[in-house]
């Protein structure tokens, strides 16, 4: 039986706030590469594997980038959008889009290795491949 492909985007909402900003007010860039991550750790654990494969091995960022396209300012209310692409069978890019009031202020990419504990690069699981395929865009 095939699994029907759905193309959902992953949701994770988040506020600025002083501590995420120079002495100028604006966001510092180094944030969203750490939202990049919460939000990644986040689909996986809600959408993907609830344990993360730790029995099976490990994800690895091979390659992340962040364009920046608008400057933000604490207490903004955040929006990232997560789609995965070209997912095959070692490995998948995932994009972020940021988005605040509505507009996009960001967008970055990341390339993710399945690997297993000797950082041997591996097959993912099938059933994971089909999870991760609903969030292609």
């Amino acid at each position: 039986m095939l699994m029907q492909v759905t193309n959902q985007t992953f949701t994770h909402s988040l506020t600025i706030y002083l501590k995420d900003s120079n002495a100028y007010g604006n966001t510092y860039f180094a944030r969203y590469f750490e939202w990049q991550g919460i939000c990644r750790e986040k689909w996986f654990f809600e959408c993907i594997s609830r344990d993360m494969l730790q029995k099976e091995g490990v994800f690895i960022t091979k390659h992340a980038e962040q364009d920046y396209l608008q400057e933000t300012f604490p207490f903004q209310e955040i929006a990232c959008e997560l789609n995965a692409y070209d997912v095959k069978k070692c490995s998948f890019w995932l994009e972020f889009r940021f988005y605040a009031d509505g507009k996009p202020v960001s967008v970055g990419r990341q390339q993710i290795v399945f690997a297993n504990h000797a950082k041997q690069i591996t097959a993912l699981p099938g059933t994971v491949i089909e999870r991760i395929k609903q969030y292609v865009k």
